[in-house]
């Protein structure tokens, strides 16, 4: 029997929730920020509903991640350098910050509620948050996923 009858074993590491969950708010507050140009654009209330829905979805998931990343933080702290930790924390924390004020302005009704105060807190929010991912979270996450062939027969 020259048959090959292996199994194959996936080992995951650790499960990066923080990346999974970062991930939903990264997704609405950037299409908060399309939909306020949107509405600029048209006057169109839909938009302007959307941006406050979008809002209001990025700040829970926000701080969902938020909380899965302290956890991250705190049990990678030999890991990651200081600097980088205190970049996710404090602009993960001013992304939030900023995205309720937006919220907050986006209660408003008609034209003030975006234009000009929300659509520039958008912009500042993304752009935060764009920043922030990018000095804080790419050498993050190295670990892969290892395969491993047992049980081989001959």
């Amino acid at each position: 029997m020259d048959r090959d009858d292996s199994v194959v074993v996936v080992r995951p590491g650790w499960h990066p929730l923080f990346q999974i969950l970062v991930s939903f708010p990264i997704a609405c507050f950037t299409g908060a920020l399309l939909t306020d140009i949107a509405y600029a654009r048209s006057a169109d209330m839909l938009w302007a509903d959307f941006s406050a829905w979008l809002l209001a979805a990025g700040m829970v998931t926000g701080l969902l991640a938020g909380i899965a990343g302290l956890v991250d933080v705190v049990a990678k702290r030999r890991i990651w350098p200081l600097w980088q930790r205190l970049t996710l924390v404090i602009g993960g924390m001013l992304v939030l910050t900023l995205a309720l004020f937006d919220n907050l302005v986006h209660s408003r009704d008609a034209w003030t509620s975006v234009v000009p105060a929300g659509l520039a807190l958008s912009a500042i929010t993304v752009f935060i948050m764009l920043v922030t991912a990018w000095l804080g979270a790419p050498k993050s996450y190295r670990r892969v996923v290892a395969v491993q062939q047992t049980g081989v027969r001959q």
